[in-house]
């Protein structure tokens, strides 16, 4: 029997991760977060309630453990990037000298850090295979350069101490769990947009971000929480990276459309409201997914259509109780 900490296990990737072991005897889980973990988390494993910037609780939550699954950082959506650059920075390179740190010290199997799709933001490569992290320039959002950070947090350690480790990226996640903030851009797009669809007037255009041209690959967490789980176990992925992720690259304006048409509003009256974008906003993400499907026998399964209405039906059942 494996016991694996999956540290930010209560957000919510971490949350789909959780649920994903649960469901696989081959699997103890221990949750690290400093929020408090839901009661059906709290029923299945064991919880670690402590700052995992501290060595001593990183080490606290991380004994006793065969397996890592690293999630806990500071995320969000493009606002966010651009709204917090210095905390995400030293938040998660804080994060970084705590869980790789405990990890050595406590002589685990594996170490599967979960890093992000915003490595890629100036790939030029497309769609990106992980080669293309060798050549691909280095990110211009401290978002992104934080999350490369981490992947070279990983490979020095394997380099100098023999840390085994998975990296894995996962491109434009959404799925029930995450809740749009107040302020458009801090939350990602699928909820963000979900949430503006249900409340507009009328005959109203929807306001997005840019000119909708922006390509991105929609990834629910569902399935994202699946290839995680898989890499962490497979011994193919020793030492590895994989683009975790479906395969579809759609445009901003035709995600913007599935949504509208997911929640319920006229076809015909389709129409978008172009507002001023950010500094940074990638203008294309679609990752090469070969190598997962060859390596781990893994792909996505979850359409954008069904993913988005399960999504949409999610949040509005939430948002009508609120």
């Amino acid at each position: 029997m494996n016991r694996v900490l999956v540290t930010g296990g209560a957000g919510t990737i971490g949350a789909a991760v959780v649920r994903r072991l649960l469901g696989d005897p081959a699997w103890e889980v221990r949750v690290s977060d400093q929020r408090r973990a839901p009661d059906w988390m709290r029923e299945g494993c064991e919880i670690h309630e402590g700052d995992l910037r501290e060595l001593d609780e990183a080490t606290k939550a991380t004994r006793g453990c065969s397996h890592v699954i690293h999630l806990a950082a500071i995320v969000g959506g493009i606002g966010n990037f651009h709204k917090l650059p210095h905390t995400l920075t030293e938040v998660n390179n804080a994060l970084y000298n705590g869980v790789v740190r405990a990890a050595l010290d406590c002589d685990v199997e594996r170490f599967t850090y979960v890093s992000s799709s915003m490595v890629f933001e100036r790939a030029t490569v497309y769609p990106t295979p992980e080669s293309h992290i060798l050549e691909t320039p280095i990110p211009v959002s401290a978002y992104g350069f934080s999350k490369l950070t981490g992947e070279v947090y990983v490979k020095a350690a394997h380099a100098e101490h023999g840390l085994e480790y998975t990296i894995c990226r996962p491109f434009n996640a959404y799925g029930p769990g995450e809740m749009p903030e107040d302020e458009p851009g801090i939350a990602h797009m699928v909820p963000d947009v979900i949430k503006k669809c249900l409340a507009l007037a009328p005959g109203a255009a929807l306001p997005i971000f840019g000119d909708g041209s922006q390509t991105r690959t929609l990834t629910h967490i569902d399935d994202i929480a699946d290839g995680i789980v898989v890499a962490t176990g497979a011994e193919a992925a020793r030492n590895e990276d994989f683009n975790i992720s479906a395969g579809d690259e759609r445009t901003v304006a035709e995600l913007a459309r599935i949504i509208w048409e997911e929640c319920g509003r006229p076809p015909e009256e389709f129409a978008l409201e172009h507002l001023p974008t950010y500094p940074v906003d990638v203008v294309r993400r679609w990752p090469d997914v070969s190598k997962a499907r060859e390596l781990l026998g893994w792909e996505a399964k979850i359409s954008d259509r069904d993913g988005i209405r399960q999504t949409a039906a999610w949040l509005r059942g939430v948002l009508s109780e609120a």
